[in-house]
């Protein structure tokens, strides 16, 4: 299996945590996004989107899109499962997700940041208060939606939650320690957010998570 990577691209961050969850061999290959390589037509004649991550499967299918990328791992590798197994589990987790992958993700990626600087002649300053405004107010929703599933889960007799959903990381921690790891890069405030960020905590001891950091990513600066 083949991951087209970016050290710095959240989407593939994300993906290198599950690959790494799963305990999955990978050959990875650097796409440097302020570069352009993604533009070149080497990479962007495969790939609609120009974007990273992507992944070339064994039998050779090119896989997009982070989430899904993810989703066909837990279904094609079925050791240490991402989704519970049960509907509703699997609908908060993807809720969980979705709400970083489709409400936080997409005004603070680094095509937006570069767009409202070169075309739209936006200040440095204003770039880094848009950043912060949408990554607090997206990271703070989240910490919402953990205490009302927090609160579910008793009142439905299971266990307290140790990760995002359940005593396991799920497709949800997978796309909220990268999230966090941005904010943290352009220094947003990540105060009062407790239940958040003590689930990133824990994610962040593990094994698969320090291996999949952009630190320890070949093509890391």
């Amino acid at each position: 299996m083949k991951l087209y990577t970016y050290f710095r691209s959240s989407a593939s961050y994300r993906v290198r945590i599950a690959l790494q969850l799963k305990g999955l061999n990978y050959e990875s290959i650097p796409v440097h996004l302020v570069r352009g390589e993604q533009r070149a037509a080497a990479y962007a004649d495969q790939v609609g989107d120009a974007l990273v991550p992507s992944v070339e499967t064994d039998d050779g299918h090119r896989l997009t899109q982070s989430m899904a990328i993810i989703e066909y791992l837990d279904e094609t590798h079925a050791d240490k499962p991402l989704l519970p197994r049960d509907a509703l589990g699997r609908a908060h987790v993807r809720a969980l997700a979705q709400m970083i992958a489709c409400e936080i993700h997409p005004l603070n990626n680094l095509r937006v940041l570069k767009y409202l600087v070169k075309d739209l002649a936006v200040s440095e300053e204003a770039k880094t208060a848009w950043y912060a405004h949408w990554a607090r107010s997206g990271l703070e929703a989240f910490e919402r939606q953990l205490a009302l599933l927090e609160a579910e889960r008793q009142a439905d007799g299971l266990p307290a939650s140790t990760f995002c959903w359940g005593d396991a990381p799920t497709l949800a921690d997978c796309l909220l320690v990268p999230q966090v790891f941005n904010a943290q890069r352009f220094n947003v405030s990540l105060d009062g957010l407790p239940r958040l960020m003590a689930v990133v905590e824990r994610c962040n001891a593990l094994p698969a998570f320090q291996q999949a950091h952009p630190s320890a990513c070949p093509d890391a600066e």
